[in-house]
């Protein structure tokens, strides 16, 4: 049985790298940053419902293969784990920025 990759972990880290150099291009990539942190969590989201189905399946005796269920947990909590990663980042970063002297 060939591993499928995790969507949600491509979608939130894009591969090109793009440097500033006007404002812009700034603008831009702040659109992209945005447009990747809400694709990665909407697929986080239908993690957790894809999760959410499947254990109703299990519980009510529905479902065929356990290692299904047991694929979109750990799936779901690796991504839900780097969602809180990310989100402390953001956050230790912010109050960085805040300490700041001008």
């Amino acid at each position: 049985m060939p591993i499928t990759p995790i969507s949600g972990v491509t979608a939130a880290f894009p591969t090109t790298a793009t440097s500033p150099t006007s404002s812009a291009s700034s603008a831009g990539s702040a659109e992209d940053f945005s447009k990747a942190i809400t694709g990665a969590l909407d697929d986080l989201d239908a993690s957790q419902r894809n999760t959410d189905q499947l254990a109703k399946a299990a519980a009510t005796g529905d479902l065929e293969r356990v290692e299904d269920l047991m694929v979109a947990t750990t799936e779901t909590q690796l991504m839900t784990q780097l969602t809180v990663a990310v989100r402390n980042r953001a956050i230790e970063s912010f109050n960085e920025v805040m300490r700041m002297q001008l």
